[in-house]
């Protein structure tokens, strides 16, 4: 069978398998770090440490994890898909077992860190193999549904991890989600050949920064691929504020925390499902730009409420709402856009998009904890300002 007949086939024949395993391996990056929120307490007192101390499991994870997407873009351009799938997932099993096996925090942090190389793999390359595949309309569509797998990790992973830190001790989170990449790679291995089928980069410092430099300097990349990141970024804020907002400022429960946070990936999966269909009909940069006025939207009425002083939950959660169902339609069909022109460096281009993401994601979470003002406040104030920014870059795309 011929490649271009293999890759036919794997669309038609394995297409559900296949988009499973793609959303599994976008997921795996946001389902490790988010099954760890209910436990950062236990491995505190374990490990005789305040439990702020554990926050350097969390920033080595994605420092680590953010650097790491510029590597392994042009590695899997110049080497192909399969074998950097497969040794992220070996390296991020290695590293779920030695924090597993860790009597330390520094020994943790290690972990993490092994963890973070090795995931950072399959979150750029799940973009990356759905670019090899598809195109256009259908190219939304998939990563639609790899925006839903990736709102679902953050949204039902903590429930998951208190229920095994409750049954099991803090340990057994490592241990799952070591199970779940090795089950992965399996499942890779045997479902999902090598898709990159454009001819081989060369794998030299200059030829890779002249290749980073050349999609920096493309507006068809660098405009959408800039504004997607804003509104990413704000939605890396909300997972790490709304719990003082709700917890420490209106009386949630952990347990009522974590089911806002699987509340609102029914919104996501309405806006990814309902997207695509739209693009259908309208276009891809039509569908981005309605998703970003209506996250803009959503937001600046948060500001205003809270700097007017309505700060209650209806008043949180309604223009919330708004903007997780913009951030739905913008985001994947966003992606679909930015690397659509790239099917010959989509290892590349999903890499940097990667970085950018993870990049404004910090920075946006060190604004919105830094403000001096309420949690409220600062996060509508962020929140506006990171959305109504992606909307006035994305007119530049003309």
């Amino acid at each position: 069978m011929s490649a271009a007949e293999s890759d036919a086939s794997l669309r038609e024949e394995a297409f559900g398998p296949l988009l499973a395993i793609l959303a599994s391996l976008a997921a795996l990056g946001t389902l490790a770090t988010n099954i760890l929120l209910p436990s950062l307490p236990g491995i505190a007192a374990s490990f005789a440490v305040p439990t702020a101390a554990t926050g350097a499991m969390m920033s080595s994870f994605f420092a680590t994890f953010a650097l790491g997407q510029l590597f392994v873009g042009p590695l899997s351009d110049r080497y192909g898909r399969r074998p950097i799938v497969l040794g992220g997932l070996v390296v991020f099993v290695a590293g779920s077992i030695l924090c597993a096996l860790a009597t330390t925090l520094e020994a943790s942090v290690v972990g993490r860190i092994v963890q973070a190389i090795g995931v950072c793999a399959s979150s750029v390359l799940s973009r990356a193999i759905a670019r090899d595949l598809f195109s256009g309309n259908e190219l939304a569509r998939v990563l639609s549904f790899i925006m839903v797998a990736m709102a679902a990790a953050p949204g039902f992973s903590p429930l998951l991890g208190s229920g095994l830190d409750h049954a099991f001790g803090w340990r057994s989170t490592f241990a799952a989600v070591a199970a779940f990449g090795l089950l992965l790679g399996f499942a890779y291995w045997f479902v999902v050949g090598e898709t990159h089928r454009s001819e081989r980069i060369r794998l030299d410092l200059i030829s890779i920064l002249r290749t980073y430099e050349a999609l920096l300097r493309d507006r068809r990349f660098i405009v959408p691929a800039t504004s997607v990141s804003l509104v990413i970024g704000g939605l890396f804020a909300v997972f790490t504020v709304t719990p003082a907002i709700l917890v420490d400022g209106l009386g949630f429960s952990p347990l009522g925390l974590s089911l806002f946070y699987a509340g609102t990936v029914f919104i996501v999966f309405g806006a990814g499902m309902y997207a695509p269909r739209l693009a259908e009909r309208i276009g891809l940069a039509s569908v981005t730009h309605h998703g970003l006025v209506i996250a803009s939207m959503g937001c600046v009425i948060m500001a205003i409420l809270a700097f007017t002083g309505f700060r209650s939950f209806a008043s949180y959660l309604l223009p919330m709402l708004v903007f997780l169902f913009g951030m739905g339609m913008a985001n994947p069909i966003g992606t679909a856009l930015t690397l659509s022109s790239f099917g010959d460096r989509a290892g590349f281009a999903s890499a940097l998009l990667g970085f950018l993401q993870m990049t404004l994601a910090a920075l946006a979470i060190v604004a919105t904890t830094a403000l001096p003002i309420p949690a409220f406040s600062a996060l509508a104030f962020v929140l506006a300002c990171l959305t109504t920014l992606a909307l006035l870059i994305f007119f530049l795309r003309t």
